[in-house]
């Protein structure tokens, strides 16, 4: 195998992995939680809850048709594959941090779109607050797309460019 079909091999299987831990989750929690049950695990800070979130981020849409969200939810998540996809073939072979990081924001749009597909809805189930103020919840693919998004902006804000030497300063004129 060349070093190219193992690195996507790689990659493949990081966003494998976040998909299968996603869809383990979940289904932990459909099968021994029932709906809007909460299971505090560290008091005031977080806990378990067990929801269903038929829109996008922070519930977004939420309130929009059924046909409305599996056609839109369809739709934008298809384009962000394929967005997402051609940016990770073309990033250099070296730009292992971006590589991860797409990877990563890869494996967690498949698992809340197998949600969306399976149940018309993403199941959510991971709830920080403090005292009263909280957090949507979310899920282990919605924190898999956030550490991969937040990753790929300190990346690339810190990425140095390659500068070209302009060719006068490679090979100076010769003196006749």
């Amino acid at each position: 195998m060349n070093r190219t079909a193992l690195r996507y091999a790689c990659l493949g299987l990081l966003g494998l992995v976040i998909v299968v831990i996603d869809q383990m989750t979940k289904f932990w929690v459909m099968q021994t939680m029932r709906l809007h049950e909460t299971i505090p695990i560290i008091p005031n800070l977080f806990s378990l809850t067990y929801i269903r979130n038929p829109g996008a981020a922070f519930g977004l849409l939420a309130g929009s048709s059924n046909a409305f969200r599996m056609v839109f939810f369809g739709v934008t998540s298809l384009f962000a594959l394929g967005l997402l996809g051609t940016i990770l073939i073309r990033l250099p072979e070296r730009d292992w941090i971006g590589q991860l990081s797409i990877a990563g924001i890869l494996g967690g749009a498949i698992g809340n779109l197998i949600d969306r597909v399976r149940f018309g809805e993403v199941i959510d189930f991971l709830d920080v607050y403090v005292e009263p103020y909280h957090w949507p919840a979310f899920n282990v693919a919605d924190s898999a797309i956030s550490i991969g998004v937040v990753c790929l902006i300190i990346h690339f804000a810190f990425e140095r460019k390659e500068t070209s030497v302009p060719a006068t300063e490679m090979h100076p004129p010769s003196s006749l």
